[in-house]
C-alpha cells in the first residue's frame, strides 16, 4: 500500500473520505489543527519512538474523531509506522487545503468505494491478525523491559524486532535455567534436606536416618525417613528431582494411612518449623519399617 503512485492515490483518496459527505463545505479550523499539530509530530518522531506516536494519536483524535483509523492505526504499531502516517498527513494537508468539490456528492463517494474495492487495496482493510498483535504486544513488553534496564525514554528505540525476540528468548531462558537449578534436589513445598552426588538409593537414606537420630537431629533424621520411604515407592530418583510433594508420593503406597505417623510429623517440621521429639520419631521409625525391611528382602 506504499507503492508509487498507486498508494499515494489511495492514500490521497482515504484523506478525501471524510470529507465527501459534506464536499462543499469547508473544514472546520480545529480539523486542520489537529492535522497539522499530528504532522508535526510524526515528521518529526525518531523512529520506534512510542511516545511521540501516543502524542500524535490523541491531538488526532482530538480534533477529527475516528474519521483517520488508517493514520491512528500507523500510530498503535509498535513500532509505529511514522513513514506511512507520515504519508497520510501529508495527503490529508493537501486535501484540506484544498478540499474536494462536485455536484454529484453521492456518485463521488460511490466511485471512491469502488476504487478503494478492488483487491490491491485489501490491505488497506485488513485489521492485525492475532499473530501480529502477539508480536507487538511483545515487542512492547520487551521495549519496556530493556528501557527499565537501561534508563532513557529513546534508549531501544530503533531496534528491530527479531533482535527483542532474541533477547526476550535469551531471558527467558536464563531465568527458567535458574528456577530449574534452585530446584534441583528439592522435592516441591520446600524444606527437604539436599543431598549432593545425584541420586541416591533408599538404603542410604535409611542409613542416614540411623545415623543422624543417634545425634539427636530427629528433625534431620526424619527428612532422611522421608526420602527413603519415596524412593522406595516412586524410584530412588524421586527426592532429588521429583515436583511432587511428599503427600502425593505417599498416597501412590499400598496403604496411605499408615504413613501418617512418618507423613504429619514431617509436614509439621518442614511447614511449621515445629521439633519432632523422639517419641514422634519412633512412631515415625516404626512406619517405615516395612519399607525397609521390603529393600532388605529384595537385598
Amino acid at each position: 500500500m506504499k507503492t508509487a503512485a498507486i498508494g499515494l492515490a489511495a492514500i490521497a483518496a482515504l484523506a478525501v473520505a471524510p470529507l465527501a459527505a459534506a464536499a462543499d463545505s469547508t473544514p472546520s479550523p480545529e480539523y486542520t489543527q489537529a492535522v497539522d499539530g499530528a504532522y508535526a509530530i510524526v515528521s518529526g518522531a525518531q523512529p520506534g519512538d512510542v511516545d511521540a506516536a501516543q502524542r500524535a494519536t490523541a491531538i488526532l483524535k482530538g480534533g477529527t474523531g475516528s474519521t483517520q483509523p488508517e493514520i491512528i492505526a500507523d500510530l498503535a504499531k509498535r513500532p509505529p509506522d511514522f513513514k506511512d502516517a507520515e504519508t497520510r498527513l501529508a495527503a490529508l494537508q493537501g486535501a484540506l487545503a484544498s478540499p474536494a468539490s462536485t455536484s454529484d456528492p453521492a456518485g463521488a463517494k460511490t466511485k471512491l468505494h469502488d476504487v478503494l474495492s478492488q483487491h490491491r487495496y485489501d490491505a488497506l482493510h485488513r485489521p492485525p491478525t492475532l499473530i501480529e498483535r502477539i508480536q507487538q504486544w511483545l515487542g512492547d513488553r520487551l521495549r519496556e523491559l530493556l528501557r527499565y534496564l537501561f534508563g532513557g525514554n529513546g534508549s531501544v528505540a530503533g531496534i528491530p524486532n527479531w533482535v527483542l525476540y532474541v533477547i526476550g528468548a535469551l531471558i527467558i531462558a536464563a531465568v527458567g535455567f535458574v528456577v530449574f537449578r534452585s530446584a534441583g534436589g528439592q522435592i516441591r513445598g520446600g524444606g527437604d534436606v539436599t543431598l549432593p552426588g545425584g541420586p541416591r538409593p533408599p538404603a542410604d537414606y535409611f542409613a542416614d536416618a540411623d545415623r543422624l537420630a543417634a545425634k539427636g537431629d530427629h528433625v534431620a533424621a526424619l527428612r532422611a525417613l522421608c526420602a527413603a520411604v519415596a524412593g522406595t515407592i516412586a524410584g530412588q530418583q524421586t527426592w532429588e528431582g521429583s515436583p511432587l510433594t511428599v503427600r502425593e508420593i505417599f498416597s501412590r503406597s499400598q496403604d496411605p494411612a499408615a504413613l501418617r505417623p512418618l507423613l504429619v510429623p514431617f509436614e509439621a517440621a518442614v511447614y511449621g518449623g515445629r521439633d519432632v521429639d523422639a517419641a514422634t520419631y519412633e512412631r515415625a521409625l516404626a512406619a517405615a519399617a516395612p519399607f525397609r525391611a521390603r529393600l532388605e528382602v529384595a537385598a
